[in-house]
């Protein structure tokens, strides 16, 4: 890990794809609680939810849904492997995440643990996150230098700050 961590910052005005990450993580965590339903079959009506209010396109609405997919079903596989805590997956303290933000990730956990079979077959390059698109809070990792980014809450991946690259991995132990 590098000694010089940089954080990812926020612009001012929180783009389109990051306000649907976390209105979709949201409708995630509202189908899960209020319906007998699958992770995937939730996902798929928060898509359908953000398309047909309008809040972005439908292209856009199934890149979210595949940022939402790949970020639980790291997490999930994570807290069932490691038998860890959602702290420990996130590396950084609880307290430096927005509130609702943790009770979206905290709540949405323990039903993706049941349901990663399910999240892998569909999932896209688990694993893998690049430039530009949406992550939920933790550290990523520059697959090139070794660089960490911090993020405290939902956002877009910067290019690395020391090297330039475009594709990290989740932080690890």
């Amino acid at each position: 890990m590098a000694e010089d961590k940089h954080t990812a910052r926020e612009h001012p005005m929180r783009d389109t794809l990051t306000q649907a990450y976390e209105r979709m993580l949201e409708r995630v965590r509202h189908t899960l609680e209020t319906a007998e339903t699958t992770l995937e079959e939730a996902i798929q009506q928060a898509v359908h939810r953000a398309e047909h209010l309008g809040e972005v396109t439908r292209e856009e609405a199934h890149e979210v849904a595949d940022y939402l997919r790949r970020d639980l079903h790291d997490m999930g596989d994570y807290l069932s492997a490691s038998r860890r805590d959602l702290r420990t997956w996130l590396r950084m303290d609880l307290q430096l995440i927005e509130a609702r933000l943790l009770d979206l990730l905290t709540s949405v956990a323990d039903r993706t643990r049941l349901e990663l079979a399910e999240l892998e077959a569909r999932a896209r390059t688990v694993g893998v996150w690049h430039t530009g698109e949406v992550a939920g809070p933790g550290e990523l990792t520059c697959t090139q230098c070794g660089e960490t980014l911090h993020f405290t809450r939902s956002g877009r991946i910067p290019p690395c700050p020391r090297c330039k690259a475009t594709t990290f991995r989740r932080a690890r132990d």
